[in-house]
């Protein structure tokens, strides 16, 4: 996956954890990491990425025909001999400014709602 606004939307409608995932990643563009390496960097129990992965495979392959805003390296192509996860610095890109867009709207939200409690009040 390559399209700035298809990763943004990826973004958008995939669970937290696979958001967590993408902001994990994005942190580190262009360095493939085994994913014990990135779980223990997201504080996650081993082989949470895969159970994320397998949950997001349904939403990729209905909504973005099987594409992927990450990249993988297997163990017969890796220095460190195990499956690797990356992405790379276009696609974290777009991740750090679906990131931005998420906060922009959460600030957004969070402010109608003390406007709200205040003309209540």
């Amino acid at each position: 996956m390559e399209d700035r606004g298809e990763i943004e939307r990826f973004h958008d409608r995939c669970s937290d954890l696979m958001r967590a995932l993408l902001g994990g990643l994005a942190a580190a563009p262009d360095d493939p990491r085994p994913f014990p390496v990135v779980e223990d960097q997201l504080g996650w129990p081993h082989r949470r990425i895969a159970s994320v992965l397998g949950g997001v495979a349904r939403l990729r392959m209905r909504e973005f025909e099987g594409r992927r805003p990450y990249r993988f390296l297997d163990a017969r192509q890796s220095a460190s001999g195990r499956w690797e996860i990356w992405m790379n610095s276009e696609q974290a890109a777009a991740i750090r400014a679906a990131q931005r867009a998420e906060a922009q709207d959460d600030r957004a939200r969070e402010s109608r709602l003390t406007v709200t409690r205040t003309r209540v009040m």
